[in-house]
């Protein structure tokens, strides 16, 4: 796609995120953004060919303005694993609360097996701060079950804000759930000795998962055998 296509396409879903943050999907109709857009109909439908297709657009354009936001917060906040996810957590449910129509869109009509690659980088970004915690020694859980815990912690929370009326929204409910969630599957600082030995092997597989893509010298067998037995201690 050439750069004055490329342009026009991010033009329209600029048009078309307005819409929706003003009236929802229902307002997204592919006569309203056209229209809105100053475009043709028959343009439109060579851009994005169907209103699901638009719709599936607009939905990575969510997560592209989300991690836009997350990375930046983040980004300023203390090496601290686990003070990460705190602020992870309210970064997300605030983006939700702030972009409802976005957020229903991008969480609430997912399909399995379909998810465009920008929700991809949101979910690898959530690993990445629990494959952080997990090598300084702070998760009680591997790093793919406290993963599965916070999302779906964190989106049943938001959705359930959002299906509030705002003047009835209280968002210490999500910051109770919130201190829940995660001192469920995290540790203090530091890890206590020998009592916490699940916590000691985590974090070793996760320095082991890292070392492995550098070359540690260890074959493939001795590798997952060694991981397997991480596992069962930290089981």
């Amino acid at each position: 796609m050439n750069e004055g296509r490329r342009a026009a396409r991010r033009q329209v879903l600029q048009v078309a995120a307005k819409l929706l943050e003003e009236g929802g999907s229902e307002a997204v109709s592919t006569r309203a953004v056209a229209a809105a857009a100053g475009i043709t109909a028959p343009a439109l439908y060579r851009m994005f060919d169907d209103k699901d297709g638009l719709l599936a657009e607009l939905a990575a354009y969510g997560f592209e303005m989300y991690l836009a936001e997350k990375r930046e917060a983040l980004a300023l906040t203390p090496d601290d694993p686990v003070a990460d996810l705190y602020r992870g957590w309210d970064l997300h449910v605030d983006f939700g609360v702030r972009h409802p129509a976005f957020y229903m869109l991008m969480y609430g009509t997912v399909q399995p097996g379909r998810r465009p690659p920008a929700a991809d980088e949101a979910h690898a970004l959530l690993v990445t701060l629990l494959g952080r915690a997990a090598e300084a020694g702070r998760l009680r859980v591997p790093a793919a079950q406290a993963t599965r815990v916070i999302h779906a912690a964190t989106t049943g929370a938001t959705l359930a804000l959002i299906g509030e009326e705002p003047a009835e929204r209280d968002l210490t409910t999500s910051a109770r759930l919130r201190d829940t969630v995660i001192a469920s599957i995290t540790t203090d600082p530091p890890a206590s000795s020998g009592s916490d030995l699940a916590s000691r092997a985590l974090a070793l597989d996760a320095a082991l998962e890292t070392a492995l893509t550098t070359g540690v010298p260890l074959r493939d067998t001795e590798a997952a055998l060694l991981r397997e037995w991480l596992q069962q201690l930290a089981g």
